[in-house]
C-alpha cells in the first residue's frame, strides 16, 4: 500500500493506493506531506489539485470502489449529479428505486472512501440544508462553493 499527503483548499488530503488503484481519499489533519512515489498517486494528486484550482470536474485516475450492492447503487447515483449541482438524499433514494431509504443513502455516503471522486458532498437535505459529511460540514460547504464558483469555467 502506497500513499501521498498534500495540502489542498480544504486542508490536508491523503490518497491511498493499492495494486495500482486509488482505494481511499481521506481528509487528514496531523500528517506530514509526502510526495507521491507511484504513477497512480502522481496522477491522482495532479487531478485533485486541478479540481481544487477549478480546472477539472472529471477524473481519469484508476480507482477501486468497495461497498454493498446498495452502496454501489448510491455511489453510481452520486456520480450522476452534475458538477456544481446538488441533489437531496431523498432524490437519490428515489433514483435507486427505494424511496424510503434516504437514511440508508446517508449511511452509504458516510462510508464513501472516495470523496470528491464519488461526490457525496453534492448530497444535501430535502430542505436544501447542508447536512452530514464524513469530512465535516465545513469541507462540504467549501467543495460546493468551489464547484458553484467554477462551473462557468469548465
Amino acid at each position: 500500500m502506497n500513499y501521498t499527503v498534500f495540502d489542498s483548499l480544504v486542508g490536508k488530503i491523503k490518497i491511498i493506493e493499492e495494486e495500482n488503484k486509488v482505494i481511499e481519499i481521506k481528509f487528514v489533519k496531523n500528517e506530514k506531506n509526502i510526495n507521491p512515489k507511484t504513477e497512480v498517486l502522481k496522477l491522482a494528486k495532479k487531478e485533485l489539485e486541478e479540481y481544487f484550482c477549478g480546472k477539472r470536474k472529471n477524473f481519469i485516475f484508476p480507482f477501486k470502489v468497495d461497498g454493498s450492492e446498495f452502496a454501489l447503487k448510491v455511489y453510481k447515483a452520486l456520480t450522476e449529479i452534475p458538477y456544481g449541482k446538488t441533489c437531496s438524499y431523498k432524490d437519490i433514494a428515489r433514483k435507486i428505486g427505494n424511496e424510503n431509504s434516504q437514511r440508508a443513502v446517508g449511511g452509504a455516503n458516510n462510508r464513501n472512501k472516495l470523496p470528491i471522486l464519488i461526490p457525496c458532498h453534492r448530497a444535501i437535505g430535502s430542505n436544501e440544508k447542508i447536512v452530514g459529511y464524513a469530512g465535516g460540514i465545513e469541507i462540504k460547504q467549501k467543495l460546493l462553493e468551489l464547484e458553484r464558483k467554477n462551473i462557468k469555467f469548465l
